[in-house]
C-alpha cells in the first residue's frame, strides 16, 4: 500500500482508532478529534471494519470497475500491428481513427518504439586459425577475503569488513585453443598488467604457443605508456576492444564467469589465501580436463601440437 506523506490514518492507526470507539468505549467524536480527522470519517471506517473485518481497513483501489470510453481491445491490437510495420504514430492514428495521445499513450505502455522493432544485430563469433595468433587479456575485480563470511559461519551481520580491500583476477586467453593462465595480484595498476603480461607469455610459450598479438579493452592500465612500450619491445601487436562492448572480447568474458562459478564463489573460503591456493588446480582442470563445448567437448589442451616427450613435464 503506498500511503502519502500527509496521512492522517494508516492501517495500523485506523486500528488503534477502532480499538478506543469499540474496545474502550470512547466518544467517536472525541477519537476523531485526537486522530486530526473528521466525525464522518471516522464513522466511515468504523463501518467498514464492521462489514468487511480487518482487510477493510486498508485502501481500496481507486480505478472505476468500468471504464465506457475506453478503447476496445481490437482497435489497441491494431494500433500495435501498424506499429510492427514501423508506421509512424501520426499515420497510425490516421489508419485506426484514434487520437495521436491515444497513439502515443498505447506504444509507450507496449514499448514499441522504433529502436525496440530493429532486429537484433547478427552474432558475429570469430576464431583465429592458429594458437598464439590473438590472446585476449582483461581483469576481474574481486573483494579481499580477511576473515569468513556468511557462507561459512551462517552469520550476516558481521559480513562487512570495512578496509579489506580489493584483489584483481588477470587472466589471459588463447583465442584458438581457449588455453587459459591467470593471477591473483594486488592493484591493476601498468605495473601489474605488465608484469602479468611476461608471465602469461611465459606460460604460454612453455606451451608451444608463440604470441603474436594480445587484445584487451581500455582500461587505463592497458593503454598506459609504460604498457605500450612494454609491448612494442616484445614485438607483438596490441588490439583494443570498441568502447562500451565487451561482447568483442567475449572469450576473456566467458572464462571470467567459468572462474567466478567454478573457483571464486564455488566454495567457502576463510581467506582471501585459502582462494588463491585453489587457483592452480582449477586453471589445470580448466586446461586439461574440463571439456569445451566450443572444442566439441575436448579440453583447450586437444589443440596444441604438444612434444608426447615433454607431456609428463606438463601436466603437472
Amino acid at each position: 500500500m503506498n500511503t502519502h506523506s500527509k496521512a492522517k490514518l494508516t492501517p495500523l492507526s485506523r486500528a488503534e482508532m477502532l480499538k478506543r470507539i469499540l474496545g474502550l468505549s470512547q466518544p467517536v467524536a472525541k477519537v476523531a478529534k485526537d486522530f486530526g480527522i473528521s466525525e464522518r470519517c471516522a464513522y466511515k471506517w468504523l463501518a467498514r471494519f464492521r462489514a468487511e473485518g480487518f482487510p477493510g481497513l486498508y485502501n481500496r483501489n481507486s480505478r472505476p470497475k468500468c471504464s465506457p470510453r475506453t478503447i476496445h481491445p481490437l482497435r489497441v491490437a491494431r494500433v500495435l500491428a501498424l506499429r510492427r510495420r514501423k508506421l509512424p504514430g501520426f499515420q497510425i492514428a490516421r489508419s485506426a481513427k484514434i487520437s495521436k495521445t491515444s497513439v502515443s499513450r498505447f506504444l509507450r505502455r507496449h514499448a514499441k518504439t522504433l529502436a525496440a522493432l530493429q532486429p537484433p544485430p547478427p552474432l558475429c563469433r570469430y576464431e583465429r586459425e592458429h594458437p598464439g595468433e590473438l590472446i585476449h587479456f582483461d581483469i576481474k575485480q574481486l573483494a579481499r577475503i580477511v576473515r569468513p563470511g556468511h557462507r561459512v559461519t551462517g552469520d550476516r551481520q558481521h559480513d562487512h569488513t570495512p578496509g579489506a580491500g580489493w584483489e584483481f583476477l588477470h587472466i589471459a586467453i588463447d583465442d584458438h585453443s581457449r588455453l587459459a593462465f591467470a593471477q591473483l595480484l594486488p592493484d591493476q595498476t601498468a605495473r601489474s598488467a605488465i608484469a602479468f603480461l611476461h608471465a602469461a607469455l611465459a606460460f604460454f610459450a612453455r606451451h608451444g604457443v608463440s604470441a603474436q598479438r594480445i587484445y584487451s579493452d581500455n582500461g587505463s592500465c592497458y593503454r598506459a605508456h609504460a604498457m605500450r612500450k612494454a609491448v612494442a619491445a616484445l614485438g607483438l601487436k596490441h588490439r583494443f576492444t570498441r568502447p562500451y562492448t565487451p561482447k568483442t572480447n567475449g572469450k576473456a568474458e566467458r572464462f571470467i564467469q567459468t572462474s567466478l562459478r567454478e573457483w571464486a564463489y564455488a566454495h567457502s573460503y576463510a581467506h582471501s589465501a585459502q582462494r588463491s591456493e585453489r587457483l592452480h588446480p582449477f586453471l589445470h582442470n580448466y586446461n586439461w580436463h574440463r571439456p569445451h563445448h566450443s572444442l566439441k567437448l575436448k579440453a583447450p589442451i586437444s589443440r596444441l601440437r604438444l612434444d608426447m616427450n615433454n607431456l609428463l613435464s606438463l601436466h603437472s
